[in-house]
C-alpha cells in the first residue's frame, strides 16, 4: 500500500513565529495515524489550546496544523505560577496525490484535533474480475 502522508516536525524549538518582537516555543503535537475504508485519520494532541485557536491549512500538498497556547487563569483569579509553557503547536504533513483534498474534514474536541483524509475515488483499490476461458 502506498504511503499517503509524510510527517515533518520540529521538537520544542524556540522561534519568533514570524514576529520579530515575540519569542515563543514551538511544540510538535503528538499524533496517532490510522486508516480504515480508504480514509486516513490523524489524531493530534494539543492540550491547553482553545478551539478558536486551532488552524488547519492546506497549501499545495502541505497540510499544516497550528494551535496557539495562551496564558490561562480562571476568571477572577491571578496566576501565580504555571508549569504549562506558552507557545504554539506546529506540525506539517506532505500529502500524496491519492488524498482527495476537497473532502478533508477537521474537528477539535477536548484538546484533540481529528483530521479525516479520504482517498480520491481514482486511488481506491479496485477489484478486477477474472474470467475463465
Amino acid at each position: 500500500m502506498a504511503q499517503v502522508i509524510t510527517t515533518q516536525d520540529a521538537h520544542g524549538v524556540a522561534t519568533n513565529n514570524g514576529d520579530a518582537n515575540r519569542s515563543a516555543m514551538a511544540f510538535t503535537p503528538t499524533v496517532d495515524i490510522f486508516e480504515r475504508d480508504g480514509t486516513t485519520v490523524i489524531l493530534a494532541d494539543m492540550p491547553s489550546v482553545a478551539p478558536e485557536d486551532v488552524d488547519v491549512t492546506l497549501e499545495h500538498r502541505t497540510l499544516t496544523l497550528h494551535g496557539k497556547v495562551k496564558p490561562y487563569a480562571p476568571e477572577g483569579y491571578r496566576a501565580l505560577t504555571s508549569e504549562y509553557r506558552i507557545g504554539d503547536y506546529i506540525r506539517n504533513f506532505t500529502l500524496s496525490d491519492e488524498i482527495d483534498q476537497a473532502k478533508i474534514n477537521a474537528t477539535f474536541k477536548n484538546g484533540v484535533l481529528r483530521l479525516e483524509l479520504p482517498r480520491s475515488p481514482e486511488a481506491q483499490p479496485k477489484k478486477i474480475s477474472v474470467k475463465t476461458g
